[in-house]
């Protein structure tokens, strides 16, 4: 991870339950203070099932302003609160 950037994206193809969320736990934690979204591409089809993980899991992070779509069904963003 470059430090300062403003978004993070992780692609979570392939991955499971915990692995995505060992992956996102990992960048939410590397996160910035400059960093204010993060990106997470789980696909549409078979990523459904992550999809909703992300939803119900982060949905009441402390560090998580709001959860949105992407521009494609694809994509999860999880919106960051300011950490300074």
């Amino acid at each position: 991870m470059i430090q300062g950037q403003p978004f993070i994206q992780i692609d979570l193809h392939g991955m499971r339950k915990e692995e995505a969320t060992r992956a996102i736990d990992k960048a939410l934690a590397e996160a910035s203070p400059f960093t204010y979204q993060i990106q997470l591409i789980h696909g549409y089809h078979r990523g459904t099932n992550l999809r909703s993980m992300i939803q119900d899991w982060y949905r009441l992070d402390a560090r998580v302003k709001r959860i949105m779509p992407g521009d494609n069904p694809g994509i999860t963003i999880l919106v960051l609160k300011e950490l300074y």
